[in-house]
């Protein structure tokens, strides 16, 4: 049940690797104005503890930040981050449940458990109208929680799924048998979806690029650093295909993981993947069955209903004809026993205890150093929402989402948008052809905030209070369905590619939009009472980073109406190239762990956002203060407040296995990195700090990267 989703340049603000946006769209309790961080944090659950508990958001101090959470034995120019966030991350402690934790997570939790209480709500009514959204929504509960019939149902709920792939006998039919995991339980070497085609936006397109391994990237595979990950995942595929009775499946085991190893060497890296320019490569079916023979590419689009698309986007097109060879020289028995486990690990979730929890231990806990397994009402209601994201989601607003918070977020936009086109016009770098270009874009950009103007349609949904796979996989095809048809209509510019219930942002290239859920416009992003530095560093600084991806590497390869074409002159696009190099050397010499360095390439666009949302929300701020003086709070000056707000949003500790399959796989760069990269590229935050020379973040002024 996995698509893929590509196409069009997508930023998002917090996006983890197991994120993926649905149709192409690009993380407690307090009671009074005197809480501060610290004390939430000091409230933060202790190991063993499932999180935050409450449904009221948080307050930051008494204007927005807390003071007492820094650490003032640090210098700011040593270690901002520390400075800033030093006492707060000393009292955090991370869930048992969890990966990491911080400022998201805890805004995550929030959503979490006003969620819970929206939905077990609905559940324990029995008034609910049948085949309503909220009847639904109860039913998917009802379901994930029916352990005593799942406990019942064990594996049977994948045997139909094996015999078929017995069935598929031939290398052709188990091409048939891939094509038809579009929208069900199973895995292909391919992975295929609809996608809004970047080089002509109002149209949606197939795209296909590569897929065929479970570890996260090619990097488990090939790296040593990964070799102890890659050994466990052996053990996790034989224990997999023994539970579902598949012979020898320790040797079988084996040769899986070898197999994966072989089309993991085919892969692009993620930083190739990155590439929009080499990403879009135009095909017929007909062509790529002759350039990467070996795969029966017209059965398997056939069986996706896809078999008449005149024209399709192949993403990794050097890799298509490694990978279709390998597919042909793979002896069927083991493609079939390949196909077998990631259906039951794509299953797993919605089995038996010990189909769950085995893919647990492996997934979370050893890929990711998760001590617990989250309880299963937490899992329950992320089930639910995934069935009717929408539709939750209209609750959630109903409840949690005022007003007046999306009118002063339309305030906020509009400064930042104005502190940009002020910035534009006074770049050194850059010429007027070129400005010209940029100012038509920023012009262009659609704003989304809160919530969708329409809300999806959930009729055509069967949910079933007794039947948890059988939901999944009417879900499934369901969204498949949704996007077949979308194929041959214009591109819905009215959809939204997260829920409002969401802790998150993003911009999306080819509808040139940038958009903001409800869940994240809270402290300490936004408080509608806070102090207005911190606020811009805040959720200011938010609305700069998805305007900054824009004007990234990538997302400025497209136009003001999201077309994929280069809109530069040659020099200008030259000396953002370098600036762009200057800013990535910068950031390949950030290591949060010892030997795991940051990926300069491949967090180049989050790093661009980061810089552009520090620097523009800076100038929107002092735009706000239409030429009066920023009051000083507490002995802090405007400036220093809104550094802080910055630094606030990024509060966070991650496990070490999480923060390893982060560098390796994630395009943001680590937390404490998002607030000490952009800033030491800040002329303010020198100024407003006393950063000097000799300090170990200091920049010579004519080594700091200032791009937006």
């Amino acid at each position: 049940m996995k698509r893929l989703l590509v196409g069009a340049a997508l930023g998002a603000l917090l996006l983890p690797a197991s994120l993926a946006f649905a149709h192409d769209g690009h993380e407690h309790e307090c009671v009074d104005d005197a809480c501060t961080v610290q004390a939430l944090f000091q409230t933060a659950p202790a190991e063993g503890s499932s999180g935050f508990q409450g449904t009221e958001a948080p307050r930051y101090g008494t204007w927005g930040f807390d003071l007492n959470g820094r650490d003032t034995s640090v210098k700011p120019g040593e270690n901002f981050f520390e400075y800033a966030n030093g006492e707060a991350l000393e009292e955090l402690v991370i869930p048992s449940d969890r990966t990491s934790y911080g400022s998201f997570a805890l805004l995550r939790e929030l959503s979490d458990n006003r969620m819970k209480a929206l939905v077990t709500g609905l559940a324990a009514r029995n008034d609910l109208t049948p085949g309503s959204d909220e009847a639904k929504i109860a039913d998917a509960y009802r379901a994930y929680m029916d352990e005593a019939r799942i406990e019942q149902l064990d594996a049977q709920p994948l045997q139909p799924y094996l015999t078929a792939i017995r069935a598929a006998d031939s290398h052709d039919k188990m091409a048939v048998y891939m094509g038809q995991t579009a929208g069900r339980f199973g895995a292909s070497f391919f992975g295929t979806g609809i996608t809004i085609d970047s080089k002509q936006p109002t149209r949606y397109v197939v795209s296909t690029g590569q897929s065929g391994i479970g570890l996260p990237n090619r990097d488990y595979y090939l790296d040593a650093r990964y070799a102890d990950k890659k050994e466990k995942y052996q053990a996790y595929v034989g224990r997999m295909l023994e539970m579902i009775g598949w012979e020898n499946p320790a040797e079988t085991a084996a040769q899986v993981v070898a197999l994966e190893s072989r089309i993991a060497e085919a892969h692009w890296t993620p930083i190739q993947n990155r590439n929009r320019d080499e990403t879009y490569n135009e095909y017929t079916i007909q062509q790529l069955t002759q350039e990467a023979p070996g795969f029966a590419w017209q059965a398997y689009y056939d069986s996706a209903e896809l078999g008449g698309v005149p024209r399709l986007i192949v993403r990794q097109d050097t890799a298509m004809p490694k990978i279709a060879a390998i597919y042909a020289e793979t002896p069927v028995p083991l493609l079939q026993a390949w196909e077998a486990f990631h259906t039951a690990d794509d299953m797993a979730p919605m089995l038996s205890k010990r189909f769950s929890d085995a893919q647990w231990e492996f997934r979370a806990r050893d890929l990711s150093g998760q001590p617990e397994q989250r309880t299963r009402d937490k899992r329950a209601i992320s089930f639910a929402e995934n069935q009717l994201g929408e539709s939750t989601g209209r609750l959630y607003v109903a409840e949690y989402f005022p007003a007046e918070s999306k009118a002063k977020m339309e305030e906020l936009v509009a400064n930042l948008r104005t502190a940009l086109s002020h910035r534009i016009d006074n770049l050194t770098w850059m010429g007027p052809e070129t400005k010209a270009q940029a100012q038509d874009k920023l012009r262009k950009f659609t704003v989304k905030i809160g919530y969708p103007n329409k809300w999806r349609d959930y009729s055509g949904l069967e949910v079933r209070g007794d039947d948890l796979v059988g939901n999944a996989e009417r879900k499934g095809l369901f969204e498949w369905e949704y996007d077949l048809a979308r194929l041959n209509e214009p591109v819905d510019k009215d959809e939204w590619g997260m829920t409002p219930q969401t802790v998150n942002a993003y911009y999306n290239s080819a509808n040139n939009e940038i958009v903001f859920p409800a869940a994240i416009l809270q402290p300490p992003f936004f408080d509608p009472n806070g102090d207005a530095a911190v606020n811009y560093g805040g959720i200011g600084g938010v609305i700069g980073h998805e305007i900054g991806h824009g004007f990234d590497d990538q997302g400025s390869k497209s136009d003001g109406d999201g077309v994929l074409r280069n809109w530069w002159t040659a020099e200008d696009k030259s000396n953002f190239e370098g600036l762009t190099t200057r800013l990535g050397a910068q950031y390949d010499q950030y290591e949060p762990l010892p030997g795991f360095h940051v990926q300069g390439g491949l967090t180049m666009g989050e790093n661009i956002g980061d810089a552009a949302g520090v620097a523009v929300g800076l100038e929107a701020y002092h735009l706000s203060l239409n030429g009066q003086p920023a009051p000083v709070l507490d002995g802090v000056t405007g400036d220093q407040r809104f550094f802080y707000g910055w630094a606030q949003v990024w509060q966070s500790k991650y496990r070490e296995e999480a923060l390893k399959q982060q560098v390796a796989t994630d395009p943001h760069s680590p937390a404490e990195f998002r607030v000490i990269g952009p800033l030491r590229n800040s002329d303010a935050w020198y100024e407003a700090f006393g950063v000097t020379e000799g300090d170990k973040y200091f920049l010579p002024a004519d080594q700091r990267v200032r791009i937006w």
